[in-house]
This record gives structure tokens, sequence and C-alpha cells, in this order.
């Protein structure tokens, strides 16, 4: 690293300046480098210090991205495949360098590049912001999918909103997590790219017309533009590059009331303009209010709204050169793919924009929409299974509301008229909740299954849920519409670039890369799982992984961890039903336990780092509770001498995408442990699995998979099983829970004041108690710990075995080859959406 931002800014003025978009030469790379530095200038002239030097990099990995991003839409628009659209309220990308230069091939190249400037390529990687486009699992999945789309060769693109504040940057003071405002757009993003030519109208509230004709047609209320930005995703060792196109809200100058602003009423004229900026502040804004209940539901309008009309008109771009030129074909051309319940108004706007814009009947319209809509269901929770006040709607999205009772009645009229048995099941499974004649609602999930041509769910366990309970009625009418779609990861981000020591001893020891693209090849591995020198090297590799997490930790907490001792990661939403606070109870009791041992005792003990990670909802109290829990152990265990040399406990602060990448290299045992049958699927444990991380969990979500996979010695099972937990909650109910000693001694521990003054009462009650809200032990962690507890215990002594936990590390490797996301969206592409590679030659 230069010393000084004089030194490097030397350097750069020894590098000539010269456009060279598409060269993988180090000196052309560099010289297109300093002529970003040059002509694409951010900074004043003198300034090359780190940021200035990322910036400049990036965007001359744009110019690779932009060049393979134009060929592939101009190569897909002369052969006009079938296309897939992803809608996701959700991306989380991480940062795109290391990933884009890795996936182009050309890493070494741009290393030594940037060398030119006395800079290494990992320090610029350093200095780029997530992109806060996302929360958990949900927005990471869809990040992993666009990239295997892309390294498929898949004609498919992804939509979502661009978020200008994200969730929140976490922050941990002594009150407990505290939120502040993101900050990744404070000065721009060198990766997306503004396309001023493509802007649509979008329509909030006003009224129906019905035309002398009979149609209907939308009109009055306020009008917003959706601005397209492109950020393109390369596939990987291929030349196509797919777009991810975020959705900005603007206002127009004609919507500055300029006669207002002079006469001193600011705020009135410029009140669209504001209202603009509020779509796209936030991801998922508060809704407590009905102000807040209006925001959510406007985002999610936008988003669907803004994407159908790009897609109709990609799509009559071409319809003058095809045959017939029918709206018929277009579910030969068009796959809508809804992640999750938030993009469901994508139903009524693709009926709206059929019936009233292009002029089709309600039988043709909606014919196309069925065999255009699939949805994916990722979740069995009650709560997140959205349901919209139907007032909301109706004040919203008048037009809309109107489509859906349309909806709602020919279905009832349908399963009335050919399921006369099903009659009596018609109120829970109707799109329209009139239950409380106070609170009417709209069911989201039951429109999209109502709507779809295709259901699926995300692991195997969750899919037979979803079949056998939540959806049962809907699959004896419909018994072909629901499907299994296992989720995956891409290993591109999460062996090959995020774990380089570990990923280069596969590709040694299986003789070949091609495992970065074809990840069942690691089951060559497991003819080596008990080779000493393969030991030797995963062990040393582990270990750089375990002392550059131990840095992190040290940077961003002040704690000092031993990488020797055991690394024991669970980072994800903070939730209740994902039982953070069972992890922290077991630290709890092993704590106290190591209080009363002797010193002797200790020597026989496996030291344990415990590290929990993860972002409370703003309004979520309980889990906001749990962060301060995990930090006032901490801020006890880490500062008692008596013990902090065999146990050490760790809030990680702000967890992200890149946060993960340093800590999921460095795990050893990762905590899955979701009350059964809570979890749809998970995706960090097949992340954890695939960096030889063992897992420690419940038969819950993917974890099944995993444990088939990898083998059931080298899992560490406890807990209930999904088809005992109704049983077990209705025995709570019944008074005939009888809580193990050890869950008592842990409870106690915290209401003594062992850990401070703040007042842990509520968050234990909803341990307490046989059933009510917010107390009965919902989430089962009374009944699940004595085998957590137990299972813990394994972990123990497994780890003093060095010889059998490197062979369990290597296994989990080697039984990770499903968890792909390419398989996954190659099953989406042929079962699904019905579409094929188009390479780019």
């Amino acid at each position: 690293m230069p010393e000084s931002n004089g030194a490097a800014c030397g350097a750069a003025e020894k590098v000539k300046p010269a456009a060279s978009p598409a060269s993988e030469e180090p000196a052309a790379i560099a010289g297109n480098i300093s002529y970003h530095a040059q002509y694409s200038p951010h900074f004043s002239p003198l300034a090359f210090g780190p940021e200035q030097a990322f910036y400049s990099t990036a965007e001359s990995v744009r110019d690779h991205l932009v060049q393979r991003w134009n060929e592939t839409y101009m190569h897909f628009h002369k052969t006009d495949p079938k296309q897939t659209y992803y809608l996701s309220m959700e991306y989380l990308q991480g940062r795109a360098l290391t990933n884009a230069v890795g996936n182009l091939g050309i890493t070494g190249a741009y290393a030594e590049a940037v060398k030119k400037f006395g800079y290494e390529l990992e320090a610029l990687a350093g200095q780029e912001k997530d992109a806060a486009l996302g929360n958990g699992g949900l927005g990471r999945l869809a990040s992993c999918f666009l990239d295997s789309m892309a390294t498929l060769n898949l004609p498919a693109w992804g939509y979502g909103l661009r978020y200008r504040y994200g969730l929140f940057k976490q922050c941990i003071t002594k009150e407990g997590q505290e939120e502040i405002a993101e900050d990744w757009l404070e000065k721009f993003s060198p990766w997306e790219i503004v396309r001023h030519d493509i802007v649509y109208p979008i329509r909030f509230f006003g009224h129906v017309e019905i035309l002398p004709d009979g149609s209907r047609k939308w009109a009055g209320g306020e009008v917003l533009n959706a601005l397209a930005y492109d950020v393109p995703i390369p596939g990987y060792k291929t030349k196509n590059a797919i777009s991810l196109r975020l959705w900005d809200a603007k206002a127009s100058a004609e919507d500055f009331n300029l006669f207002q602003f002079n006469d001193g009423q600011y705020e009135s004229a410029a009140q669209l303009h504001a209202r603009a900026q509020q779509i796209c502040a936030v991801l998922y804004p508060g809704d407590a209010t009905e102000e807040g209940k209006l925001l959510r539901l406007k985002q999610q309008y936008f988003l669907c709204s803004a994407s159908l009309q790009d897609i109709f008109f990609r799509f009559k771009e071409r319809k003058a050169d095809r045959v017939s030129g029918k709206w018929s074909e277009f579910p030969a051309k068009v796959a809508v793919q809804l992640n999750d319940t938030h993009p469901t108004l994508a139903i009524p706007e693709l009926m709206r924009l059929l019936m009233d814009v292009e002029g089709l009947g309600w039988d043709e319209a909606w014919d196309i929409t069925n065999k255009t809509i699939a949805y994916t269901n990722h979740t069995v929770l009650p709560e997140a299974l959205e349901k919209w006040s139907q007032v909301v709607m109706r004040k919203l999205l008048p037009r809309h509301m109107e489509i859906i009772e349309e909806i709602d009645k020919r279905f009832k009229e349908m399963v009335i008229s050919t399921r006369k048995e099903m009659e009596g099941k018609l109120d829970s499974m109707r799109i329209l909740d009139n239950s409380n004649p106070q609170k009417p609602v709209v069911r989201m999930a039951n429109l999209c299954v109502v709507s779809a041509h295709t259901v699926n769910g995300v692991a195997e366990l969750h899919s037979n849920i979803l079949k056998e309970e939540l959806f049962a009625d809907y699959l004896s009418i419909w018994p072909n519409k629901f499907q299994n779609k296992t989720n995956g990861i891409t290993p591109r981000r999460w062996l090959r670039f995020c774990n380089p020591e570990l990923s280069e001893i596969v590709t040694k020891w299986l003789k070949t890369d091609q495992w970065t693209s074809d990840l069942d090849l690691l089951t060559g591995l497991r003819k080596f799982a008990d080779d000493e020198k393969l030991h030797a090297e995963w062990a040393s590799a582990k270990l750089a992984s375990k002392k550059r997490l131990a840095k992190h930790v040290l940077d961003v907490t002040g704690v000092t961890i031993d990488p020797n001792s055991l690394f024991d990661i669970q980072i994800k939403r903070i939730h209740e039903y994902k039982r953070q606070l069972l992890n922290i109870l077991g630290a709890v009791y092993r704590y106290k336990k190591l209080k009363e041992m002797s010193a002797e005792e200790k020597q026989k003990v496996t030291p344990r780092t415990v590290m929990i990670g993860g972002k409370a909802f703003a309004t979520y109290t309980n889990a906001k509770r749990i962060v301060k829990l995990v930090n006032d152990v901490g801020a006890v265990v880490n500062n008692d001498p008596d013990v902090n040399k065999y146990l050490k406990v760790v809030f990680i602060p702000n967890y992200n995408v890149s946060v993960a990448e340093v800590l999921i290299p460095g795990s050893e045992l990762s905590q899955h442990i979701s009350t059964a049958g809570m979890e749809a699927s998970g995706t960090s444990n097949m992340k954890f699995s695939l960096n030889g991380c063992v897992i420690i969990g419940t038969l819950d979500g993917a974890n099944v998979e995993i444990r088939e996979e990898v083998g059931q010695e080298n899992f560490f099972l406890f807990g209930a099983k999904a088809d005992q937990v109704a049983g077990l909650r209705k025995d709570r109910e019944n008074g005939l829970f009888k809580p193990d000693p050890r869950f008592e001694e842990a409870k106690q521990l915290i209401r003594s004041g062992a850990f401070g003054t703040y007042d842990y009462a509520p968050l234990l009650d909803s341990l307490e108690g046989n059933s009510g809200f917010g107390r009965g032990d919902y989430f089962l962690v009374g009944y699940d710990f004595p085998s957590y507890i137990d299972a813990q215990a394994q972990v123990d002594e497994a780890y003093k075995d060095k010889k059998k936990w490197i062979k369990m590390s290597i296994l989990n490797t080697a039984g990770s080859g499903k968890f792909s996301s390419d398989r996954t969206i190659a099953q989406y592409a042929k079962e699904i959406w019905g579409i094929t590679a188009s390479p780019v030659s």
C-alpha cells in the first residue's frame, strides 16, 4: 500500500491514460484505469488514494461488463428466445469487484495492473460498500440465482428496487442495537448504469372509469415515473452478462409547482417529488401506521408495474417480426417468477395491462396470466404470508382491487361447480378474507396459488409441508401445480472467491477447477478423506481463514479471540424461530458450568468462541432483546479471567454479505437450530458446509437434505421433528411440559442480574407459561434445550480428536455438490420456465 495519496498520485501519473475497455493485458488495463481516473473523474485530480483507485478500477471492470451486456442484449434481441423475468423485493449482491473479475477470468491481470499504482487488488476490493438492496436469505438467494442464470447462459433478467438507504446499518451500543441509514449510495455505485430512455408511468389512487364500450379505465390520482438502472451480472467463464434492472422513482419537472415555491410554500411545491423519494428510500419501511402500509404497498406495486411494462415493451419490440404477432404467444416468450408474495401484484397488473391497455377479454387475459406467472413460497410463518387490507388496496389501487375481486369470485364459482365437496373449505381457500367485517383482507399467498401455473417450495421438507398442510386443499384441485426446488448457492462467491486457500486445495486434489461450475465433482474428495497430507493442507487453510476472521473480530469489536479455539458461528436474521435465544442460553449454561469447575477440570474443556451476528427488525422488540442479551453475556464472559481462556461470546455487528465472506471460511461449527418446520430452507447452512464447516442443527429446511448428503455421522442432530411440533405445543398448553433443570439454571442466572441490570423478564417470560400471547414458548426452546446441550457435549468431544474433525470437515465439503444454485436454476429453467441456454458466440 502507498504511504500517502501523493505517492499513489505519483504512481498514477507514470501510467499513461488510454481507453482500452476490452483489454485483458495488465499494462493496457492499467492505462484504462488511469483513463477513468482522469476522464471519468469523481474526485479532484490530485486525489488517488485507495477510494479513488477503487472507483477507477471498478469503472474499468465495468467496461468489460457493459460490452458483454450489450452483446448479450443484442443476441437475445436477434434470436428472440423465451425469457424469464425474476421479480424480487430483495437482492443481496455483496461486493462486486472480486466477483466480477473472477467470473470474467481476469483476476490476475487486474491484480498486476493495480500494482502499477502501488495497490493490492484485495485492498481496493475492501473499499467497496455492500449494495443495500436486501436483508437476508431471500435477497442473497436471488443474487445467487442471477449469477447462475448468467453462468448457464439463460435468457433471464432480474427486477428489483433501487433502495437509497437499504434496511439499516446496525450499530451496537450499551442500549443494544441501534439503526442508522445505510450509506452505500452516499457517493455513487460504479456498477449501475442509468437508462434515461427507459421510463414508465406508475399511477396510484384515482378511480375507475367505465367507457361506452363497457371496458374499464383507471384514471386520476397521482402519477410517478419509474427510471431504470442496470447492474450487469457476468456469467462465470462465459460471454453472457445479464442484467439486474433496478427501478428508481422520480417526479417530473412539471410536477414542481414554481408558483408555490416562489410564494414560500417550499414543501407543497415539491410534494410529488418528496413522495417519489419515499418509495425507494428504505427497504421494508415500518408498517404500524396506515401511511407505512400505503408506502409498502406502493413499493410492491411500483416494482410490479414498472417491470411488467418493461416486459411488455420488449415483447412488443419483437412482436411485429413474429409469424402471428398475437398476444396468445406471450407465455411462449415470457416467464415471470414471483420471489415470495411481495411481487403478487404482478398478477392483477398483468391482467389490467392485457385487458385495459391491450383490449383483451377476461378469459384470454386470464389464460395468458396463468401460463406466465409462477410463484415461489419461502415461508410457512403466518406473519410473512402477506395479508393486505382491502380498504388500503381499494384506496391505492382501485382497478386492481376490482380484478382481485373478480378472480376470487370466479375461483369460488369454479370450486362450487366442479368440487361441491370442498365448498365447506372455501372460506380458508378464498383470496378475500371477510371473516372480520371490520378488517377484511386480501390473502396474497392464496392469490398466487390460485393464479400461478406452478407453486414451488425451496427444500424437500418445506415443499412437503406446503402440499400436506398449508396448501393441501389446493393440491386436491391442482395436483400437478406444486413442485420442490431445493435452494442452492453459487460456488463462485461462496468458495472459489471467498476462500482462496481452501479452493486451491480442492482444485489440487481433484486435479481440475471444473468443480467451480460442476459442484458434483466435489464428491471426488471423499476418497482422500483419510489422507494425512490432505488433512495437513486442510488444517492449514482453515487456520489461515480463522486468523483472518480473528482479525476482523478484533477490528470491529475490540475482542481478542483465539484461533486455536473452536469457532462456533450463527449468522442470520435475528428472529425467535431461528432461536438465537437457544444459542445464547446454551452459552450461559456453559459459562455457569465453567465457573463451577476446578482448575483441573477446566484443562479438559474444549475452548470455544461463540459468534452470533444478524439484524433484528427495527420494531421487533424481542429480537432486539436477544441482541442485547448476547452483547451483555459477552461483556461479562469475555472479561472474566476465570473462564475467558475457555469461552468467548462475541456479537458480530452489521452482518452483511462481505462479513459473511470472512465468517464462513473461518467457521468450524455452525448453528442452524430453528424450530423444525419453521425454516423454509436456509442457504447459509449450505455455505457453511461447502466451506468444510460442521453443522449442529434440527431436522428443518435444507438441513434434512444436507445431513443426507454429507452423512449423518458428520452432522450434530438434536431437537423435535416437524411432525411432533403441533403435539408438543398442545402438550404445553395442557400443562404437561416438564422443564429440564439445566434450562432453569440458565434462565435463573440471567434473572439474577449476572449479566447486568437490563430487564430481561419480558424475553424470558416468552419461555414461561403454557399458552397466551408472548408466553408458552411457541418455538420450543425449553423442549429442545436438553438435547441441544447433549449435542454440544458431543461437539466438544469430537473436536478433541483433530483427525476425526478434519475428516468431518472434508466430508462436509465433499457432500455439498447438490447445493449449487446452478443445479437449482437448471431445474427451474427446465421444469417451470421452459427456457433453454442461449450462449453468446
